[in-house]
């Protein structure tokens, strides 16, 4: 047998690599096989493409027959084979997190990868960033389970494939770390910013790689020449939030109605959504078919004008609405960056036509357009900023960006209160956390709880025989007692009398606390009130205290208090 002091390499790893660390280091590759999933996710899709639409301009007949037919396969595989991937896959990894402890089967990734390619390569009006996301999730969720990760690390590893599978669709990694905190993971800390973080940078790596690091959209840079033009924009986060509303108010009103139907409906949904998109696509607006990525490209260049661009944003909506109602796979991400490129792009040239002295770009209004339908209809108002800025590499429109952005976010709010991807997974008899909710929940202070101190204050110098004194005249039973130098302790009246019957009423309080009393820690006003439950069982009385002067004692609280705050607070 080896000496206890032998080195041992096997323990020196453990320490330095202990699962947290070892986290972080798996979240890199992690990121590196999600990355490789998204190329192949995308060549998968071109593929299909290809063959089901063919090259250069598809006849009459593939526009008509190639979504439909695909639509009646890609149906079976939903119901018979790959149940788990319906739907775009943003609420199917909340749910891992929040329901099954990380748990994506590794099918559902295989499910979502056949489905979704053969949907947006068939011409579904649909996009592949949401299946990304999922794809990378259940890759995460499969290798953590491979490794035997503790349960807390199996919940966070679903969000960190995510990211990495959001950004490497995206080509955008702040906008998919964004994303994943603001709508899946709702808070975040140093460990699970730093996975995030890693993983989607990783995994972006690999794809520039593979597709170049050019970013999705270029458009020349433009500066406001006077602040009037503002106006402008602020008329497209109106328009923009409207648009936004009526977009997910078709989704959460006709998706539960679809879904409710018969069976054997379900196997025509897909192809029936296939074949209004393929007659759309005849009668003349083909851009609606797919992603339609190249046809944003077109609009910020000025190829359409914006009598067509408005009808090219209608038609996308609606082709949306059938694609995504009929349960067929695929994202919403694109369809909205599609429709918020043409609206945008519309009503610039609209307002140019009216106002031609202002500055104007088609390429400016449709690239915050996108952003506008992405804060209101998706109501990520902090991805939506960044997610403009990251797909053009153009950071001079960032003001049109905000204002835009959050005028059209508050819009959508005031008009439609639950968010889409809340009422689909309620839709759906899942109670997963609203992020929106949460953001906007009224937080309980310490201060709210509090009572000013209307007791006195004991001195640890004070005699036990004075002590008693004050303390009956005390409202509460316990009171606080100033230590040397610094800090608190409680004593309650009964410990004074008790003090007193044993003849030391002549002894200080010091002398009677101990050399080492039980300290109290101090809380301060602005801390949420749930922190102070962590101190009021063990101590009667908590002191509040200045945050600029340690020794201001600006209120005490107890158990009583606390609770009578938060059955108060229950009841408005």
């Amino acid at each position: 047998m080896a000496p206890r002091d032998a080195f041992n390499p096997l323990r020196v790893w453990r320490s330095v690599f202990r699962e947290d660390r070892y986290f972080l280091v798996l979240s890199v590759f992690i990121g590196i096989f999600s990355g490789l999933s998204v190329v192949l996710f995308r060549f998968a899709i071109d593929w299909c493409s290809l063959y089901l639409l063919g090259t250069g301009a598809p006849s009459r007949e593939r526009l008509l027959l190639a979504p439909a037919l695909t639509g009646l396969l890609i149906a079976v595989l939903v119901i018979h084979f790959f149940p788990q991937s319906r739907g775009s896959g943003v609420n199917q990894t909340k749910a891992a997190l929040y329901i099954y402890n990380g748990y994506i089967p590794l099918r559902t990734a295989i499910g979502k990868f056949i489905t979704a390619a053969l949907a947006i390569g068939s011409g579904q009006s649909l996009g592949p960033e949401d299946p990304s996301l999922q794809i990378g999730a259940a890759l995460a969720s499969t290798i953590g389970r491979k490794l035997r990760l503790s349960r807390d690390n199996m919940r966070l590893i679903a969000p960190v494939g995510a990211a990495a599978g959001l950004a490497a669709a995206f080509n955008a990694p702040i906008a998919a770390v964004l994303f994943v905190i603001e709508e899946v993971i709702g808070r975040w800390t140093a460990g699970i910013l730093g996975s995030v973080v890693l993983s989607a940078v990783s995994s972006v790596v690999v794809m520039r790689g593979f597709m170049g690091p050019e970013p999705l959209f270029r458009i020349p840079p433009v500066e406001l020449q006077r602040p009037s033009e503002l106006i402008a924009y602020s008329i497209l986060g109106i328009g923009g939030g409207l648009a936004s509303v009526a977009f997910s108010s078709g989704i959460a009103t006709l998706r539960p109605i679809f879904r409710q139907m018969s069976l054997w409906t379900q196997y025509l949904q897909p192809a029936v959504a296939g074949l209004i998109i393929g007659v759309i696509a005849v009668l003349g607006a083909p851009q609606v078919m797919g992603a339609g990525y190249v046809y944003i490209d077109e609009a910020m260049h000025g190829q359409f004008t914006w009598q067509f661009l408005a009808i090219l944003a209608l038609l996308k909506i609606l082709a949306t609405l059938v694609s995504f109602v009929s349960g067929t796979p695929g994202g919403m991400f694109a369809p909205t960056l599609f429709i918020g490129a043409m609206l945008g792009a519309s009503v610039g040239g609209v307002e140019h036509m009216l106002y031609p002295h202002l500055s104007w770009s088609p390429g400016t209004f449709a690239l915050v357009g996108m952003g506008v339908l992405f804060a209101g209809f998706l109501r990520c108002p902090m991805t939506s900023v960044f997610m403009v800025l990251e797909v053009s590499g153009n950071y001079s429109i960032i003001l049109p960006v905000i204002i835009a952005n959050t005028i059209a976010y508050f819009i959508s709010r005031a008009l439609q209160p639950t968010a889409i991807f809340d009422a689909l997974s309620r839709q759906d008899g899942l109670e997963l956390p609203s992020m929106e909710e949460q953001r906007e929940e009224s937080i309980l202070r310490v201060e709210d709880a509090m009572e000013l101190p209307t007791d006195p204050v004991l001195s640890a110098e004070d005699s036990v025989d004075r002590a008693a004194r004050i303390a009956a005249q005390a409202k509460h039973d316990a009171l606080l007692v100033r230590l040397r130098p610094s800090g608190w302790s409680t004593i309650r009246k009964s410990e004074l009398k008790s003090l007193l019957d044993a003849g030391k009423g002549l002894q200080t309080l010091e002398s009677v606390l101990g050399e080492e009393p039980d300290p109290v820690p101090s809380l301060h006003p602005d801390l949420p009130l749930d922190t102070a439950l962590r101190y009021v069982d063990r101590w009667p009385v908590v002191p509040v205290v200045n945050r600029a002067n340690l020794k201001e004692l600006e209120g005490v609280i107890t158990q009583r208090d606390v609770l009578e705050r938060y059955r108060d607070f229950g009841e408005e």
